[in-house]
């Protein structure tokens, strides 16, 4: 069995019943300073319908590794050149209960943005580029209650669906971990439409 540590609460798995996937954190400097690649998930999908997410997906049997995956799918998704993205580093899987998936971030720099729009409108609704600095506003943090009864960090940008769970947690930690973060109110709690 495994562990993974998930919003300050330790699940155990079994690694070998777990699927893989891997999203594209994927980070590009603007003249508005840093901002990260985002897509709104269609609709109409079984699974996290019109929820904000990372380019990624499952691991298929050809993909070499995480970040191989990571850029097979912002390819697929949002038709991101994967020759215009330096990939820099790979955090360890993060375990999603409600999915049954360990997820693994791919940290990348896009180092010759360019434009992209979703391929299928069936799988992508929009893509968004949301700068770092307005993530990081305390005006634009806040705390979400779960449909599971868990409660995790979320966001609400202008243009864009409200930003929360494995999505808002990897923000969250990449503001911290860039020093961007600033003191906000985590007393704050934001209303998930629709569940």
């Amino acid at each position: 069995m495994a562990e993974r540590v998930v919003s300050g609460h330790l699940l155990p798995y079994a690694e070998e019943d777990a699927r893989t996937a891997a999203v594209l954190v994927l980070l590009c400097d603007t003249e508005s300073g840093p901002s990260v690649l985002l897509q709104q998930r269609a609709a109409t999908l079984r699974h996290h319908p019109g929820e904000v997410a990372f380019p990624g997906g499952a691991t298929e049997p050809g993909d070499a590794d995480a970040p191989a995956t990571a850029l097979r799918e912002a390819a697929e998704e949002l038709a991101v050149d994967p020759g215009s993205v330096a990939v820099g580093a790979t955090l360890p899987p993060l375990w999603i209960p409600v999915s049954g998936f360990a997820v693994t971030p791919v940290l990348a720099l896009w180092t010759r943005p360019h434009t992209v729009a979703p391929q299928a409108a069936s799988e992508v609704a929009a893509a968004h580029q949301v700068p770092l600095p307005v993530l990081a506003d305390p005006a634009s943090r806040g705390t979400v209650d779960y449909p599971s009864g868990r409660s995790g960090p979320g966001f609400e940008v202008a243009g864009v669906p409200l930003i929360w769970g494995f999505t808002a947690g990897v923000l969250s930690w990449l503001l911290d971990l860039g020093g961007w973060s600033r003191p906000w109110d985590r007393g704050r709690t934001m209303k998930l439409e629709g569940r």
